[in-house]
């Protein structure tokens, strides 16, 4: 038997990527190529070489893609172990969550708050600090704007969060971002910024791009503790590389130290969130920033047909800022992709859920099949086509953590272990109704709670020994019992009962799934649950709504970007029209064709079996009919991948044209 298991059934390139165990390694991967297996399979040989798992560090994006890793990685570790070393059973024993023997699989934005909590008395936070989500957020720039003296009106709250968010992920301070602002929106963002940041002191609360910046400014700024983490984290792998920003690049160069024992993953091809400050170069020129480093191009593709691989390659092939790979398929050939053009936006959306309808009836599970489109406007359409075919379907996008009665929940626990956020404690004061309005709850956020007289200060004093009751049971229970008790103490569970509507109830139910969830963390200590439940509760992406809700049998609605990462045997691609796919943004910035184009690319390879491709010659936005031309991107496939299931007829050039006939 092998001395190294663990190798069995990698490829050539997989192999020779797994077994490079010192010095900077770049994983370059097409889609569908194993880069997930070639991450855990190399942490299992560094444990095989004699590295403590606690040494090794893997970060990638979504809750639901560490999860996943963190799964492989416990898995391939106990087989290893049981068939290989009966010696590491000490060493590797499987343990839960943070703080055991296992390598360490996180996200960024966790592994920031990991740090952030461990080192909080030296940044000056409490150890429970609040983490906001985009509408605390929003709420906090609005404030922050009043502030300032402008109007919201004047200037949109979530653009100046946006604009704020981009500089931090840019790794800028407010004056290095004033010094750097060139038009007057930047200037008043940078003048709301010095505000918003004093709100969040002053709520002892920290915002999602805080979690990165702050863990860079902990790391720059304090050698000992930087020397301590380096010392920790020797082996350090990121996933989806493509994808970081300059924060991320700043905190992996920083934890990497002199040793340069760093991995990273990624596909330039697959490169689409530059919108959020994703920046290509950080691929692009890896080999500068890390000398002596290996590159290893993962080419074969494990997932999809050789027909959807020949297509996404003719599409791709067209941008210039990428490394040229040559992705490959030893699948069967697989069946053409679908075109189906469509009279409006409705017929589209029919055609989707009968063909869906149709996969079913012949033996589809209706979680194999994904719709995709390109802006969320699309879904309402959609969801009223599959409402009335009797489709089930499943709509990503409204996160369970968003929901009112989930937030006001979580709104009572984070107020009971931190009484200085203002923002929770606006929110549920009078939540249930309990008398205490807005006033009254200006002065207690103010400090003033003398000025309260009468009936006013009994409904307050009320509410105060609710909150404390709450603080006990956190401190001392499982969180799940915690979250049952707040729901009796605070009266929302009477309240939604009393009521007796089907939404009111429908409320109730979100709450006792939230007990179900909550029960992942019992094991811990109650305030580390607490701290569980909440970190999970900030850093949820979509595509944890998937997870959540495995047991749906559902056909999934969502957008591309949110699709990345995911496969599907069925995948519709939706609205493939110039200026909707590709998307020309409604800042007048134009069109970023080589990102559409990768976009275009990502939601190809989300499909192992079947593609089928729409577009509508008619559809109404923003209130009016628009007369579209397909989609640019559907002349760069070659014809003869492409089954042509509307009225239409091949162009000389390889693409299509069709005829419209308006009254």
């Amino acid at each position: 038997m092998s001395d190294k298991p663990y190798l069995d059934g990698l490829n050539p390139e997989q192999t020779e990527a797994v077994l490079h165990s010192e010095g900077p390694l770049m994983v370059l991967a097409g889609a569908g190529s194993g880069k997930t297996r070639v991450i855990t399979h190399r942490i299992v040989h560094l444990i095989h070489e004699g590295i403590a798992p606690h040494n090794i560090l893997a970060v990638t994006f979504t809750n639901k893609a560490a999860r996943e890793m963190r799964e492989r990685v416990s898995e391939l570790i106990a087989t290893y172990r049981a068939s290989e070393r009966a010696t590491l059973d000490s060493q590797t024993a499987t343990t839960k969550h943070s703080g055991g023997t296992l390598p360490i699989v996180t996200t960024f934005h966790s592994l920031g708050v990991r740090i952030l909590r461990e080192f909080n008395e030296t940044m000056g936070l409490r150890r429970h600090f609040v983490i906001y989500d985009r509408s605390d957020s929003v709420k906090a720039i609005k404030q922050a704007l009043e502030q300032a003296q402008y109007s919201p009106k004047q200037f949109e709250p979530k653009k100046i969060l946006s604009k704020i968010s981009r500089a931090k992920g840019d790794a800028l301070s407010p004056s290095e971002f004033l010094a750097e602002a060139s038009s007057y929106p930047d200037r008043v963002a940078a003048e709301v910024w010095e505000k918003y940041e004093k709100i969040l002191a002053e709520n002892h609360a920290l915002d999602f791009d805080d979690l990165l910046s702050k863990t860079l400014s902990l790391l720059k700024n304090h050698p000992p503790i930087r020397e301590t983490l380096q010392q920790r984290y020797q082996y350090i792998h990121i996933d989806e590389y493509q994808d970081t920003n300059r924060v991320q690049f700043e905190i992996a160069k920083l934890l990497t130290g002199e040793k340069h024992n760093i991995c990273v993953v990624g596909d330039i091809d697959q490169n689409i969130y530059s919108w959020r400050g994703a920046d290509i170069a950080n691929v692009l020129q890896f080999e500068r920033h890390f000398p002596k480093t290996k590159t290893v191009l993962l080419e074969q593709n494990y997932r999809s047909t050789q027909t959807i691989i020949a297509a996404s390659n003719d599409i791709i092939k067209k941008n210039q800022n990428r490394v040229e790979k040559n992705v490959f398929t030893k699948n069967h050939e697989g069946d053409q992709l679908t075109l189906y053009a469509a009279m409006t936006g409705v017929d589209e959306a029919e055609y989707i859920a009968m063909t869906a309808k149709s996969l079913i009836t012949d033996g589809a599970e209706p979680s194999s099949i994904a719709v995709l489109y390109r802006t969320n406007f699309q879904s309402r359409v959609l969801e009223e086509a599959f409402l009335n075919f009797e489709v089930p379907y499943q709509l990503l996008g409204t996160k369970f953590f968003e929901r009112k009665e989930v937030k006001d929940i979580l709104a009572y626990l984070r107020l009971a272990l931190n009484p200085s956020n203002t923002a929770d404690l606006s929110r549920v004061a009078n939540v249930p109704t309990r008398g205490i309005g807005k006033v009254t709850v200006l002065k207690m956020i103010e400090g003033k709670r003398e000025y309260i007289k009468g009936a006013t200060l009994q409904k307050v004093e009320r509410f105060d020994q609710i909150m404390m009751d709450i603080a006990d049971h956190a401190r001392t229970e499982p969180i799940s019992k915690t979250i049952k008790f707040i729901m009796k103490r605070s009266g929302l569970e009477t309240e939604f009962k009393k009521d007796g509507t089907e939404d009111a109830l429908s409320r109730l139910e979100n709450l006792r799934e939230l007990v179900t969830l909550a029960t992942r963390y019992d094991e811990l200590n109650p305030e580390e649950g607490v701290e569980a439940l909440l970190e999970n509760a900030a850093l949820q992406s979509d595509q944890d709504e998937i997870k959540d809700k495995e047991d749906l049998d559902a056909v999934r609605l969502m957008t591309v970007h949110a699709a990345k990462g995911l496969e599907f045997p069925y995948v519709f691609i939706s609205g493939l029209e110039e200026g909707l796919f590709p998307h020309e943004r409604l800042d007048d910035s134009g069109v970023d064709h080589e990102e559409e184009r990768r976009l275009f690319y990502v939601a190809l390879t989300r499909a192992e079996k079947k593609v089928f491709l729409t577009y509508a010659h008619m559809r109404t936005i923003f209130g009016s009919q628009r007369v579209n031309v397909p989609s640019s991107f559907l002349d760069d496939i070659s014809t003869e991948y492409v089954d042509m299931a509307g009225k239409h007829e091949p162009r000389d050039n390889g693409g299509y044209e069709t005829t419209i006939f308006l009254d």
